[in-house]
């Protein structure tokens, strides 16, 4: 396995058609930390940039990310796979689709949390496809790689195991576990095995009275150790969620999202 990595980090990848790929990767990549950093300057107040306003409604960046996503699937088909076609193509598709995922909680939740603590799922989902892309990336393709090895077959039975312990973090309202877990397949894992946060989704709908109870007793010890640690970093990444719960009437979700 460590044979294949290194390996496909020093390949070039123009030589066996992965630059498409490569450039999807790049463009999403670039896209979403840049789309951050103007947002975050925009809450701001600072720099030129504005929120887009047209006949009193907020046009989120989700709209033209879904535009060039689709313009992006139409021309790679089109061109099927002929340079330069499918390098436009791939970072029409980068572009697009880091526009839309870093705006997937508000799209979930039909509301605008972008900026509440639910929001921060949308950095979640990100990490998730920036390891994943970044993979295929560097060449670390188990399901189509006609070469496969006993490290692409690990990956391979891995991959599903490796989402489910993501999105069930996001579940139990570990948001700091799942954006670390996405690039660390373990930290996900043993987040996913162990209580929920007590104000969590899944703590909610699974959980006794009692068993909350211990959960939040949990919860308020790993707090008082780490929990400001993990906080500063997903708050340094996605931006320093509003106080406020992101839905009136509903009971605030835990403001913490590790453990």
């Amino acid at each position: 396995m460590d044979s294949v990595l290194a390996r496909a980090l020093i390949e070039d990848p123009t030589e066996d058609g992965r630059l498409p790929l490569f450039l999807l990767f790049l463009a999403f990549l670039a896209t979403f930390l840049i789309t951050r950093t103007i947002t975050r300057l925009i809450r701001a107040g600072k720099g030129p940039f504005r929120d887009r306003v047209a006949g009193g409604v907020h046009i989120h960046h989700a709209i033209p990310g879904i535009v060039l996503t689709i313009a992006g699937a139409f021309t790679s088909v089109a061109v099927d796979g002929s340079s330069p076609g499918a390098e436009i193509a791939a970072v029409l598709i980068g572009i697009g689709a880091s526009l839309v995922l870093d705006e997937f909680a508000l799209l979930l939740r039909l509301q605008d949390v972008y900026w509440e603590r639910e929001g921060q799922l949308s950095v979640q989902v990100v990490s998730l496809t920036i390891a994943g892309l970044g993979l295929m990336a560097i060449g670390i393709d188990p399901l189509s790689d006609h070469t496969l090895s006993v490290g692409h077959l690990v990956i391979a039975i891995n991959l599903p195991f490796h989402v489910a312990g993501v999105l069930m973090c996001v579940a139990k309202g570990k948001y700091s576990t799942a954006s670390v877990g996405a690039f660390i397949p373990p930290v996900a894992w043993i987040g996913a095995i162990r209580l929920a946060r007590p104000h969590s989704a899944w703590a909610k709908r699974h959980y006794s009275s009692e068993k909350r109870e211990r959960a939040a007793d949990r919860a308020h010890r790993f707090d008082d150790r780490y929990g400001r640690w993990g906080l500063n970093i997903e708050d340094l990444v996605a931006g320093k969620p509003t106080a406020s719960p992101a839905v009136s009437g509903q009971e605030p979700s835990d403001p913490k999202g590790a453990a």
